[in-house]
């Protein structure tokens, strides 16, 4: 057997550039590069064997661990969980950093490679400087906290153990449904200490995805329980688009006449003006979607998580003879709810189910149903996203409607919005009209304020040929946007909609729904301290964006113009109102006192208990 002999981290690098892919019929490398901020936990080691291969694993720098790991797993979203990247950092807050990011890919089930530095495994020089101390347990470090919160977890404290380790890793990496986040963590002397390899190990091979076959048994009954449904509903997941199954589910939907709903993370599976299509389901859903899943008596969910947001807290499917039928790969999700499973790959799953149901289309009065709710529902859109120069606020500056409204009138099919957190979400969910596959980028799951702008650029990395538009409040901004400099630097132009509603509007808005007065989360309104009036345009143009205020909508779709013109990331700043919303007709459970001096929130703990009704339990 010829050896070559190799550092643990020289040898680490070259095995996943040797990692290749089958992305559309072509052999691309699995891994697109390495996010990396180094310190002494890993610039030595891994950082000069990333140096020797630049060329076949690049290395991007970033501004911050947490957020360089957003733009990671962004990338991978946006590439559909078939391409991916690795993100390394030192030992100590460099890592920690990167634990919220863990979580975050952990909870929407996306592939990124973490290379935290660690501790040396000699204990020589300990206790080092950034080493966590654990008096009852020497071999705790910072890094454990990465375990709950990642798919595989290893600690390599051997040069030869990543022989084992690195294919497990990558088997996870790729599974449909244990996919997730890795964690190896690399303690800094053995990154550093050689070993003789075999040649073997760093032979390319290439992965594909696998598309696990449904069990003839549970597609039967389904099958069964499809062809007996009078009022049918799909319910389109993330798992649609991770498996590439759009055109599917769009081919099911209009041979068998049923309506589709979709997610947050589903959303864009189906383009809006479909017949099929009847908007977004739940929290931050349409009427007309949750309309009907009210009614209906079979609900076929297709790769999705089956969130609080997506069911309503469990109220949304409030028919009480409704069967949850679940397409899904993941037996732990297929299982939720109750629900019938189907444990299998979505676009297998989608074409068994439309051979097996032949003619079956649902009944006209309920396409019939559903088409009428459509149209109030864009009715509805129409009104609330409308260009006015005089908006109806308490403030007299425009709602998140209204901008996405203008967002939306000067964009292109072919864009992507990205979001994460706060009350965009909603409005974007309800209103955002997708004509294109993976035109709509939301990380929900986590729903993990300072994504958005790190977010982008890792969307921008994936599709470099469509244009990006973050949409961003100011209070997500200010949490975290140092990214933008990177989108600057690396030349991945991201187009900024900034909404500085003055605060944190989002759970300003819950808190004065659940009874509560504005409380420490507007600037302007019981917030302690000064107020300050921040120039967000004039950060980012420090930060080498180009950017602009704009006082009204119009100016906003004219400065949208300008933005799509430029070569180089574009921030627009825009005045929004942080007290009107809009409603989508469903419940969503939170915490409201049962005791209270303020009439205001027993009168919201009353309502409370009536939406806790309509649970099953």
């Amino acid at each position: 057997m010829n050896k070559v002999k190799l550092t643990m981290a020289q040898a680490m690098v070259r095995y996943l550039a040797a990692q290749k892919v089958e992305v559309a019929g072509e052999i691309v490398p699995m891994f697109a590069g390495v996010f990396a901020i180094f310190g002494h936990g890993n610039v030595c080691g891994l950082g000069e064997a990333l140096y020797h291969q630049q060329e076949a694993l690049p290395t991007y720098r970033g501004h911050n661990e947490q957020s360089m790991a957003h733009a990671a797993i962004a990338y991978a979203k946006a590439s559909n969980r078939q391409r991916m990247m690795a993100v390394t950092s030192s030992i100590g807050p460099g890592a920690t950093n990167m634990v919220t990011a863990a979580a975050l890919a952990h909870v929407n089930r996306i592939p990124v490679l973490f290379l935290p530095g660690d501790v040396f495994v000699s204990r020589t020089p300990d206790p080092v400087l950034q080493q966590v101390e654990c008096p009852t347990d020497p071999t705790v470090s910072a890094n454990d906290c990465f375990k709950p919160v990642s798919r595989y977890f290893d600690r390599i404290s051997r040069p030869e153990q990543i022989i084992t380790s690195l294919p497990v890793a990558i088997q996870t990496l790729l599974d449909a449904e244990n996919c997730g986040p890795v964690t190896l963590c690399i303690p800094q002397d053995v990154q550093s200490e050689a070993f003789d390899y075999p040649e073997s190990f760093f032979v390319e091979r290439v992965h594909y995805m696998r598309r696990p076959q449904p069990d003839q048994r549970e597609l039967a009954a389904a099958i069964a329980t499809l062809k007996q449904a009078e009022k049918p509903l799909i319910v389109a997941g993330g798992g649609v688009l991770y498996s590439q199954a759009a055109a599917e589910l769009v081919d099911f939907a209009a041979r068998h006449n049923i309506p589709v709903a979709e997610t947050q993370a589903g959303k864009g599976a189906v383009p809006w003006d479909h017949p099929c299509y009847v908007g977004a389901i739940g929290v931050t859903g349409s009427r007309a979607a949750n309309g009907l899943a009210q009614a209906a008596d079979v609900v076929l969910a297709v790769g999705s998580r089956l969130q609080d947001f997506t069911t309503g807290s469990r109220t949304v499917f409030a028919n009480p003879d409704v069967t949850l039928l679940h397409l899904n790969v993941g037996k732990h999700d297929a299982a939720k709810h109750n629900s019938q499973p189907l444990v299998a790959d979505a676009k297998v799953g989608l074409q068994q189910l439309t051979a097996g149901l032949a003619d079956y289309q649902a009944p006209a009065a309920w396409c019939k149903a559903a088409a009428d709710k459509v149209t109030e529902w864009n009715a509805y859109y129409e009104s609330a996203t409308a260009l006015t120069d005089q908006p109806d606020t308490e403030t007299g500056n425009p709602t998140d409607a209204q901008v996405m409204g203008a967002v939306k009138r000067s964009g292109e099919a072919s864009d992507i919005v990205v979001c994460a957190a706060g009350t965009l979400p909603a409005d974007l969910h309800k209103f955002w009209r997708t004509e294109q596959v993976n035109g709509y980028h939301l990380e929900y799951g986590f729903s993990c304020m300072g994504y958005e702008i790190a977010g982008g650029m890792g969307v921008k990395m994936a599709h470099p040929e469509r244009e990006v538009i973050v949409t961003v409040g100011d209070g997500s901004y200010m949490m975290m946007n140092s990214e933008l400099a990177s989108s600057v630097a690396l030349g991945h132009k991201i187009i900024v909609v900034l909404l500085d509603n003055r605060g944190f509007g989002c759970i300003n808005r819950l808190q004065r729904g659940a009874g509560g007065e504005s409380f420490n989360n507007l600037l302007d309104h019981g917030t302690a301290g000064d107020t300050p009036q921040i120039d967000f345009a004039a950060h980012a143009r420090a930060m080498g964006a180009t950017a602009e205020h704009v006082d009204n909508l119009a100016e906003l779709e004219a400065a949208l113009g300008r933005a799509r013109a430029a070569s180089r990331s574009y921030v627009v700043v825009i005045n929004t109102d942080p007290f009107k919303s809009s409603d989508g007709g469903a419940w969503w459970q939170v915490g409201i006192p049962d005791v209270s001096e303020r009439p205001e929130v027993l009168a919201a703990r009353a309502s409370w208990y009536e939406g806790k009704k309509m649970q099953p339990y």
